[in-house]
């Protein structure tokens, strides 16, 4: 598996990818989509011709509960209503591991189910915790997928101050859906994805 000869240092450098993601200036930010509980804005890549976007949003829950159910296990398939399968093909130490999932198809299927390799890796991060994920080159494919990629993404959760029942949820999300697909139907579908997996993650929660 390429990259992962050094899992720790690999790890180390997903991270602080993601913690420079959280110090990008305010105004280099546009909003894609607003609802009343969540934020989406995003900003052109630096890793791929699409987008970076980031989604926020305050969620009434502790922080290791919200983050156990985003990071890679069985329980984030009984929520998230975009994920059709996950398995965990590798599992490293300090909360690492190499998982395998796929997603539904999206927009009446003009975005078709996908496939993606992912390494992922949990960490604290002030108060809170940061899970965080990147894209591997898995030789292994599955005819019936198109196998997508992530670029650097992730999800930090840190208390709210006033109220550390609390939580604010920050997502950082890029997404080379790959396959012929229109630039704007993929954009369409990554605001609203990310809007949609605040209220899935409520309703668990």
């Amino acid at each position: 598996m390429e990259g992962l000869s050094d899992v720790a240092s690999f790890a180390t450098k997903l991270k602080n990818t993601l913690i420079q993601y959280h110090s990008i200036e305010e105004d280099k930010w546009r909003v894609a989509k607003k609802t009343k509980d969540v934020t989406v804005w995003r900003k052109p890549s630096e890793e791929f011709n699409g987008y970076l976007y980031k989604a926020q949003g305050v969620i009434d829950d502790l922080v290791n509960s919200i983050i156990n159910h985003i990071r890679p296990g069985p329980c984030r398939l009984d929520w998230d209503s975009l994920m059709t399968s996950l398995d965990i093909l590798e599992n490293f130490e300090e909360n690492c591991c190499v998982m395998r999932y796929t997603t539904a198809g999206q927009l009446w299927n003009i975005i078709s189910p996908r496939e993606f390799v992912d390494f992922s890796y949990t960490v604290g991060y002030k108060e809170g915790l940061l899970s965080c994920g990147i894209s591997l080159d898995w030789d292994e494919k599955r005819p019936e997928f198109v196998r997508g990629y992530n670029h650097p993404c992730g999800w930090f959760c840190v208390p709210l101050k006033d109220n550390p029942n609390q939580s604010l949820l920050t997502g950082y999300i890029q997404t080379d859906l790959r396959g012929m697909i229109p630039q704007s139907a993929v954009d369409t579908a990554m605001a609203s994805t990310l809007t949609n997996f605040y209220g899935d993650l409520r309703k668990a929660l």
